[in-house]
């Protein structure tokens, strides 16, 4: 795989890239959040390995970024910065995985080697629709009734969960895993909030809803 990673600290730096190196990865290491941006915008990565607390641009703006840009390349947040908030924030800004220093290197290579193998989209899954609702996911768009309707990056991704399963309830712990990669109950009303901040968006303004409550089970968007 042609991996990027980003991290400001000279020893972290050089350990990760020589386990990935050791492994027969090709490897670049970037210490500024800007640079990587920069480099990153190109899409030529298979994976990103993201440190959270960068000097210039942060690694949660950094992912935010990308994600507005079109960038899908899956992203690894590697940071000191472990509580069950921090790791909720970088999921939702578009992060695909969390893992906490100090860490073993062979959990790193593990997970960057499960993000590595998500299958690319298929022609037929860029473009999703429910009703007068369309979501581009190369250009990273929705709209409905021809008006452009702009979301946050787990927004965005809960909506793709739902319109990838039109028809079907999904549960809390469903979307959980899913949309936030966590396989344990936080406690907290997090798919709650998404859900009605996506409504707001994509369903209050118009004659009809999409999202559909099913009482004590979970979500469902229908057409």
């Amino acid at each position: 795989m042609k991996i990027l990673a980003v991290e400001d600290d000279a020893t972290t730096a050089g350990f990760i890239e020589r386990g990935f190196a050791e492994e027969g990865h090709s490897v670049d290491v970037l210490r500024s959040g800007r640079e990587a941006l920069s480099q990153a915008s190109r899409g030529e990565y298979d994976v990103m390995v993201v440190d959270r607390m960068l000097p210039d641009l942060d690694g949660l703006s950094l992912v935010k970024a990308l994600r507005a840009a079109g960038i899908a390349t899956p992203a690894i947040f590697l940071t000191s910065l472990g509580g069950l908030d921090d790791r909720i924030e970088g999921l939702e800004s578009g992060g695909d995985d969390y893992l906490v220093k100090p860490f073993a290197f062979g959990e790193l290579s593990a997970r960057v080697a499960a993000l590595g193998r998500r299958p690319p989209l298929q022609r037929e899954d860029t473009v999703l629709k429910a009703g007068d609702l369309e979501m581009d996911l190369i250009r990273r768009r929705v709209r409905r009734g021809g008006q452009e309707i702009d979301l946050l990056p787990r927004e965005f991704a809960l909506l793709e969960h739902l319109l990838r399963r039109k028809g079907r309830v999904q549960t809390r712990t469903m979307l959980l895993e899913a949309v936030w990669n966590i396989n344990f109950d936080p406690q907290t009303n997090v798919v709650e909030t998404h859900i009605s901040r996506l409504r707001a968006k994509v369903d209050k303004p118009f004659e009809s809803d999409l999202i559909t409550t099913v009482r004590g089970a979970g979500y469902r968007i229908d057409d």
